[in-house]
């Protein structure tokens, strides 16, 4: 399903004492924080959503740095340490053809050309060399497999579907 919201950070800390955050991006361009006006403090799932307003953004040795209107000092930024930020779908950065957010693959079935459908995505976890997806199966462990053009070839985020080909031997290591 896909969410009107997207995920694109996370707080982690207050920053000084002037009511500035530093937030971790969950988006693979941190300079897109620079333009941000508008958005929510949610919770991991998109949920409990509050708006908010950027003050002002600022990249500081590689920390995304935001402060927010509203939150004028240290101890009001403090409590959202651990929230998430999300922004309406159409306020976020515009994709290349044939692109998709990571966060829409949630929820879709995989096939397999040789074991048929192995589950659905429960996530996808980038682990700064490439992304994995966790595959829940009914009864059995998660699979882990990695998000490469070579195993996952065609992803059909509006159909609810991806298709892969699991290199030899993968599936049978889960199934021990």
């Amino acid at each position: 399903m896909i969410s009107n919201r997207l995920i694109i950070g996370k707080v982690t800390a207050a920053h000084g004492i002037r009511g500035e955050v530093k937030v971790f991006p969950i988006t693979d361009d941190a300079r897109r924080f620079l333009k941000l006006k508008n958005a929510f403090f949610c919770d991991e799932n998109a949920n409990n959503e509050v708006p908010c307003e950027v003050a002002s953004s600022r990249i500081d040795r590689g920390n995304v740095l935001l402060k927010f209107k509203d939150y004028p000092d240290r101890t009001a930024a403090e409590t959202l340490k651990g929230k998430f930020l999300s922004v309406d779908r159409e306020n976020a950065v515009a994709l290349k053809k044939n692109s998709f957010f990571i966060s829409d693959m949630k929820d879709l079935e995989v096939i397999d050309d040789t074991h048929n459908s192995l589950g659905h995505v429960k996530e996808v976890m980038d682990t700064g060399a490439q992304h994995i997806v966790v595959i829940k199966r009914d009864g059995k462990k998660d699979l882990l497999v990695p998000f490469v053009k070579q195993i996952f070839y065609d992803v059909q985020i509006e159909q609810g579907f991806m298709k892969c080909s699991l290199p030899a031997g993968l599936y049978e290591l889960y199934d021990v």
